[in-house]
């Protein structure tokens, strides 16, 4: 009698748990093996065994895989969360795809800021001009508030800005506008 019940084959989880006969023509046979009894388990404790067999025969067979694992993962969904199942770990997976999302924009814009601040325009002692066409004034700078404060490496307040030609207004050269020079004084 031992040999006879080992080339026997056991019953699929669906009709060991229904302690039932299981024919060779089961329907849930190929998608709940004796050795997972919990899916079965799971399945029909949210969907019923009866509910279960209705919908795998009105299925074709080449989707009925699919069905059994949708309602495997949404039974075991059910079971950890009763209130919101598989909903319940979608919706936490996007509050977190969310947070790493605002993260990443995070940490995108620190790089782009500190990136331009490494790119700074070189001082004025480096450029190449004549003497004579460069003229310093200060200048008075806005007090920014927000995300460029920082950017600016000089004193808040002044800004000095050099110049490869003299501005009119700064020109003390005896040249009249009038006459078409780019002299600045105060002629009438």
């Amino acid at each position: 009698m031992a040999s006879s019940s080992s080339s026997y084959n056991s019953p699929c989880a669906a009709c060991k748990f229904l302690r039932r006969k299981c024919m060779p023509g089961c329907i849930f046979a190929p998608y709940f093996p004796p050795e997972e009894p919990q899916k079965f388990a799971n399945v029909h404790k949210i969907f019923g065994a009866s509910n279960v067999t209705k919908l795998l025969n009105e299925l074709l067979p080449h989707q009925r895989e699919d069905a059994v694992n949708s309602l495997a993962y949404e039974a075991e969904a059910r079971v950890r969360d009763p209130v919101y199942g598989c909903v319940g770990a979608i919706s936490f997976l996007q509050r977190q795809v969310q947070r790493l999302q605002k993260e990443l924009d995070a940490a995108n814009t620190d790089l782009l800021r500190y990136s331009l601040a490494d790119i700074s325009p070189p001082p004025p002692a480096s450029l190449s001009v004549p003497q004579g066409m460069i003229s310093v004034q200060p200048i008075p700078q806005r007090q920014f508030s927000g995300r460029n404060e920082g950017f600016y490496r000089q004193s808040p307040t002044t800004t000095y800005s050099s110049f490869p030609y003299s501005l009119p207004w700064t020109d003390t050269s005896s040249v009249d506008m009038s006459e078409g020079g780019g002299g600045g004084g105060n002629h009438m």
